[in-house]
C-alpha cells in the first residue's frame, strides 16, 4: 500500500511540473519571437539609416556679393517664399520597423493574455488535483481501513465455519448414539419379553407341580 501511495504522489507531480511548463511555454515562445524581431529590427534600421548629408561650400566673389546685395535690395520688398513640404503619404507613411514593432507588440499581447488563461486553467487544475489528492488519501485510508475490517471478517468467518463443522460432528455423533440407544433398547425389550415368558412359564410350571403335590398329601391323609 505504502509503495502504491508513492507511485501515484509521483505520477501526480509530473502532471503537475508538466502542465506548468505548458501553461510558460506560450510566454517563451513569445519573447522568443520578439528577441528575434528585435534583432531584425536593429539590423534593418543599422542597413538603412540615412547618411549625413554634405553642405557645399562656396567661395564669394566680390561680383557675387554685389550682385547678392543688389539682388537683395531689388527682393527686400518681395515676400519669402515658403519652403517646399513634402507630401502628406510621405509624412504619415509608417515605415517597416514600426510595423513590425507593432506586431511583436501584439504577439506579446496574445502571449500574454494566452498565458493568463493557462495560469488559470493551471490553477483550476491544480486545484481540482489536490482536491482529487485528498480525496485519494481519505480513499486509501479507508481502504487500508476496510482491508483491515475484512481480514477481521475473514477470520471470524472461518472460525465460525470451524465451530458449525464440530457442531455439526457433534450432531451426527449424538443422532449415532440415539440410533445405537435404539437398538440396545429394542434388544433389551425382547429380552425382557423373553424373559419374562420364561418366567411366567416357570411359575405355571412350579404352580402345576405344587398342585400335584398337593393334591396327592390329601389323597394320603384321606387314607389313614
Amino acid at each position: 500500500m505504502a509503495s502504491t501511495n508513492w507511485r501515484e504522489e509521483y505520477f501526480l507531480a509530473l502532471g503537475v511540473r508538466d502542465a506548468r511548463e505548458q501553461a510558460n511555454a506560450a510566454v517563451y515562445d513569445a519573447y522568443t519571437r520578439l528577441a528575434d524581431r528585435t534583432s531584425q529590427l536593429q539590423t534593418h534600421a543599422h542597413s538603412h539609416s540615412p547618411a549625413a548629408p554634405s553642405t557645399p561650400h562656396r567661395t564669394s566673389s566680390p561680383a557675387s556679393t554685389t550682385t547678392a546685395t543688389s539682388g537683395n535690395n531689388n527682393n527686400s520688398n518681395k515676400k519669402p517664399t515658403p519652403a517646399p513640404q513634402q507630401p502628406s503619404h510621405l509624412v504619415h507613411r509608417p515605415s517597416s520597423a514600426s510595423l513590425q514593432l507593432a506586431a511583436a507588440r501584439q504577439d506579446l499581447s496574445e502571449a500574454q493574455r494566452s498565458r493568463t488563461e493557462l495560469q488559470e486553467k493551471l490553477s483550476r487544475t491544480s486545484s481540482e488535483l489536490e482536491k482529487l489528492k485528498k480525496k485519494y488519501n481519505a480513499d486509501a485510508r479507508r481502504m487500508e481501513s476496510l482491508v483491515a475490517e475484512r481480514a477481521q471478517l475473514v477470520v471470524r468467518l472461518r472460525d465460525r465455519d470451524e465451530e458449525l463443522r464440530g457442531k455439526a460432528k457433534l450432531l451426527d455423533d449424538i443422532q449415532a448414539e440415539i440410533v445405537s440407544l435404539n437398538l440396545e433398547i429394542n434388544m433389551s425389550d425382547q429380552k425382557a419379553k423373553k424373559l419374562e415368558a420364561e418366567n411366567k412359564e416357570l411359575v405355571d410350571r412350579w404352580m402345576a407341580r405344587m398342585g400335584k403335590e398337593a393334591d396327592a398329601m390329601n389323597e394320603a391323609s384321606s387314607f389313614s
